[in-house]
């Protein structure tokens, strides 16, 4: 009991085994596997700083810090952003694997999903300054 509720336990059913299959599908259909779609989207960054021509021929220092939930993409001092590395709810949203989130502070991702690592446009959702509002 949790406050006085009794929670409801569910078994995992066969359709949200095949939901989970086809998830893992709709990667298979771009051809990334995480990895590579993680240092697509490090040079999509670089690629959308360059298409600005801010500094000539400099390229962005990027770096991973990874966490449980989240990878963390840092840019010199500052944090790009973050791309989830589970599925399941952060802050009370729906995520899943590879969604991209703007950081809300250095330590937390913000509420909402602003695209996704797997998606074929997915350099629409972001600049070489972080992820875009919705």
């Amino acid at each position: 009991m949790i406050n006085g509720i009794k929670p409801k336990i569910t078994k995992p059913t066969l359709k949200d085994a095949h939901a989970d299959i086809e998830a893992l599908d709709t990667w298979k259909d771009i051809g990334l596997s995480f990895d590579e779609a993680m240092d697509r989207l490090l040079v999509k960054i670089q690629e959308s700083y360059d298409s600005r021509s801010y500094g000539g021929d400099k390229k962005l220092d990027l770096k991973l810090n990874k966490g449980r939930k989240f990878i963390k993409v840092v840019e010199d001092n500052r944090v790009w952003g973050f791309v989830s590395l589970v599925d399941g709810e952060h802050k009370g949203a729906p995520i899943k694997v590879g969604d991209i989130m703007k950081a809300a502070t250095w330590h937390a991702a913000a509420k909402h999903s602003r695209g996704s690592i797997f998606d074929k446009e997915m350099h629409k959702s972001f600049s070489w300054t972080g992820p875009n509002y919705r």
